[in-house]
């Protein structure tokens, strides 16, 4: 513990305006599939968009002097996240879970629950692509279904991958910002508290539903029953190797990584490892089984394309955030988890998290850390000791975390795994609201109460 004195570090004097190019690529993520669908559904018109947006704030950066914070930003933030998504694409699409079994409420209850513990080890990218088809199959007798695939979204898709970096894209730029892996563990009262509350309130509107199906169909479900089955195991030992790698190949164990001197092969050896794993994982996986799972390239290189844009421009916005972030008024833990969760809901939760972490690293108490180069410990100031995480106070890291996974659920677009759910869904059959009425018969009225119900226990 120390005692420090508040000085701010030496900050570029960033305007706002050279944050416009961002506001602009997450607007056109959040409102272009709306009104333009169609065409923004081409990786290519994404990309078009991302380098319209992207080279400019690169030539502004370049000119003024700032081209270390863009080659940090491209190298050691966006180079690791792409990769660890790969990583995770491509080992969870070799696994195919099938089979038919009878749609009862416990027995669906079941399959979101055993979603909600993967998605912290799989992604929820992962645990969703990988469960949400059997998930459709065993309820495809059954009339009422809609609940079933809504909930799905907020346990699997969102909520679920609170617990470590690999569960959601915000926890894993987080974690590059010297999070500890094991620190998201610290967050498990929270992940257990929502999802408990989650499951049992859907077993509850399974329970009502399922009392109101017709006998026939319920005669048809259990005469159609066919045994699970997991096809592409080996895959589970790659993903282990993920997880491992993450967890380990970082500068907390392997110390000569965090050395300015040291050779590329070793400031990337997490990357190198992972790189390795997806190569392994592509030649050992029978071709049929990423067939089953209607495995394409396409979902990972829009997100290649779509992050490029956001790294990039995103840097002006990080260096205005950190400078100027005692001048906002956002200081306590319960304003930046429902900041951190409103932007999430209507825009990407990746960079959000970014960004609400760039306004903490602002404050009194993570100036005087950055003085003294803690990234992880405790700072004694103004009477009151504040541990640190990651450069900034750890309760508000807590509020961030939640605020960006948590809220992700609360529209279609706050998390990519949300409307993959709900294509699928859709192409099964099963009727999904609108955007706002997603938000209106569901989101608002089950999600919000419980999310309030955490800022008010935990926060």
């Amino acid at each position: 513990m120390l005692l420090l004195n508040v000085t701010a570090p030496s900050l570029p004097d960033v305007p706002l305006w050279a944050s416009i190019p961002f506001a602009i690529m997450l607007l056109s993520i959040a409102v272009l599939p709306l009104i333009v669908e169609s065409w923004w559904e081409r990786n290519r018109h994404k990309l078009i968009v991302a380098l319209a947006l992207a080279i400019p704030t690169a030539i502004y950066l370049i000119n003024e002097g700032l081209i270390h914070n863009l080659e940090h930003q491209i190298m050691y933030d966006y180079v690791p996240f792409i990769i660890l998504l790969a990583s995770l694409f491509v080992i969870t699409g070799g696994i195919h879970l099938s089979g038919d079994i009878k749609a009862k409420p416990i027995i669906n209850t079941l399959f979101i629950g055993i979603g909600y513990f993967l998605a912290s080890i799989m992604g929820t990218t992962g645990a969703a692509m990988l469960l949400i088809r059997p998930v459709i199959s065993t309820n495809q007798q059954r009339t009422h279904k809609t609940h079933t695939i809504l909930f799905f979204i907020a346990a699997v898709a969102n909520c679920g991958g609170l617990l470590t970096p690999l569960g959601d894209p915000p926890l894993f730029l987080l974690f590059l910002r010297g999070a500890p892996f094991t620190w998201f563990l610290h967050l498990l009262p929270e992940w257990a508290f929502v999802g408990t509350i989650l499951l049992v309130l859907y077993y509850l509107v399974d329970s009502y539903y399922y009392k109101k199906e017709p006998w026939v169909n319920l005669s048809a479900d259990a005469r159609q029953i066919e045994p699970i089955r997991i096809t592409g195991k080996i895959n589970f030992l790659f993903l282990l190797g993920v997880v491992l790698s993450v967890a380990f190949i970082n500068p907390s164990y392997v110390k000569e990584m965090a050395e300015p001197e040291a050779p590329m092969w070793i400031k990337f050896l997490r990357e190198i490892v992972l790189l390795l794993l997806i190569s392994l994982s592509l030649y050992s996986t029978q071709k049929k089984v990423r067939e089953q799972n209607k495995f394409s390239w396409r979902p990972i290189i829009e997100v290649a394309v779509v992050f490029l844009g956001i790294f990039i421009t995103m840097v002006p916005t990080m260096l205005y955030l950190a400078k100027n972030a005692a001048s906002f008024g956002i200081t306590e833990p319960w304003q930046f988890y429902y900041a951190a969760g409103s932007l999430s809901s209507f825009l990407d939760n990746a960079p959000t998290a970014v960004a609400f972490h760039g306004v903490a690293s602002g404050l009194p108490e993570a100036i005087a850390a950055a003085g003294q180069g803690i990234i992880d410990g405790s700072i004694f100031l103004n009477g009151v000791t504040t541990p640190i995480i990651a450069h900034i106070s750890e309760v508000l890291l807590k509020a961030i975390a939640m605020g960006a996974v948590f809220f992700g659920a609360m529209t279609y677009i706050g998390n990519g795994p949300n409307f993959m759910v709900k294509a699928i869904a859709e192409e099964s059959g099963i009727k999904m609201p609108s955007f706002f009425g997603y938000m209106f018969k569901f989101s608002l009225i089950v999600l919000l109460p419980i999310y309030i119900l955490v800022q008010l226990l935990f926060l």
